[in-house]
């Protein structure tokens, strides 16, 4: 099992300055973006895709890092209504599948996407409780648009011998274990399977372990990422608070095209944070042991997200936490080579 981190968090460094951060946090695998809502920020993806010399000088510093480069992650939305967005993200995703297999990286990490309501959107619709027959003639509309995309798209991974690891994401239409059952049945391909995000579950009420055990081999990779619950403010507003607030200042943080991400509400029932600040040790320990039992050479890469904590403060107590779990589950990762400038070119 390999500690690592993926490393959107440190888009102010290039990529020397993201394996040091890896080297002081004795981390042995990343997971670097390679566009959709974000951008690449560590691998240039359209040079590498063209250019025999730039992959092997790439590969070459990582290997000579000692880092494993165990997934790439193209967070998206391939199902956006809006040709600005979804052909963009259709597009990168299937580069990142063609790169993924051209460096020998194994997962590439994404999103089942979500389209609009009807014909003629431009805005994704996310239909949650759907009691009215209106929204699930939405829900059918918006189902069959995950073949024409997601059956070529597997398809094309499997050719390259590359896996899909989905991650249930809230706004899309696979955020929970009965989309994703749904989902990995329609696109019906061994390539497809889970990224096991548990902050995006906790918030709904559902158990990380429980969706491990449930889906088994089909978890193909790992983040690392916690959410605190404020139990005062979830009596007063819930968990579908739609009062997130617009931000216009200097740290906007800018998606694809026009649209740009939102800050958490004044008074947030949820947020995420580093590992170990909203679940204890036993929890993390009985998650690892879960991953370790499907896959013992799983990557777990931490996400650092915690609105309260500095990146590499986040990043660093994220990692000890982890640890601190893994010796209670008597698991071990694996170490980084004792000189990295030793290891194998």
């Amino acid at each position: 099992m390999r500690l690592g981190m993926f490393t959107s968090c440190l888009h102010d460094r290039d990529l020397d300055g993201v394996i040091d951060v890896a080297h002081d946090l004795g981390l042995t695998s990343l997971e670097l973006n390679s566009g959709g809502f974000f951008r690449d920020y560590h691998i240039h993806v359209s040079e590498l895709l063209v250019s025999g010399d730039a992959r092997a000088q790439f590969k070459a510093k990582l290997a000579g890092a000692g880092l494993a480069l165990t997934a790439l992650n193209n967070n998206a939305n391939p199902l956006h209504p809006d040709p600005e967005v979804g052909q963009r993200h259709r597009r990168e995703i299937h580069d990142a599948i063609d790169l993924a297999a051209l460096i020998d990286v194994p997962v590439v990490v994404t999103m089942s996407g979500n389209p609009g309501a009807e014909p003629g959107a431009m805005a994704p619709s996310w239909v949650v409780s759907p009691w009215d027959s209106a929204y699930l003639d939405v829900l059918d509309y918006q189902w069959s648009l995950v073949l024409p995309f997601w059956k070529d798209a597997a398809a094309h991974a499997a050719d390259k011998g590359i896996k899909l690891a989905i991650e249930m994401h809230p706004h899309l239409l696979v955020y929970n274990p009965p989309s994703l059952a749904r989902f990995l049945d329609l696109v019906n391909s061994d390539a497809v399977g889970v990224e096991m995000d548990p902050s995006h579950l906790f918030w709904q009420g559902i158990d990380p372990v429980g969706v491990i055990r449930r889906f088994g081999e089909r978890v193909f990779v790992s983040a690392a990422k916690d959410t605190a619950i404020y139990a005062e403010n979830l009596k007063r507003n819930g968990f579908l608070n739609n009062l997130w607030r617009r931000n216009e200042g200097p740290d906007k943080v800018a998606f694809t095209g026009r649209y740009s991400a939102n800050d958490y509400p004044e008074d947030p029932s949820y947020e995420f944070v580093a590992i170990g600040r909203g679940h204890d040790t036993e929890f993390w320990a009985s998650w690892l042991a879960a991953l370790h039992k499907v896959n013992p050479s799983i990557a777990v890469n931490i996400e650092h997200e915690d609105p309260h904590m500095g990146r590499i403060e986040g990043l660093q107590f994220a990692a000890n936490s982890l640890r601190q779990a893994a010796d209670q589950a008597g698991i071990r990762f694996e170490e980084p080579p004792p000189d990295r400038s030793q290891a194998p070119a």
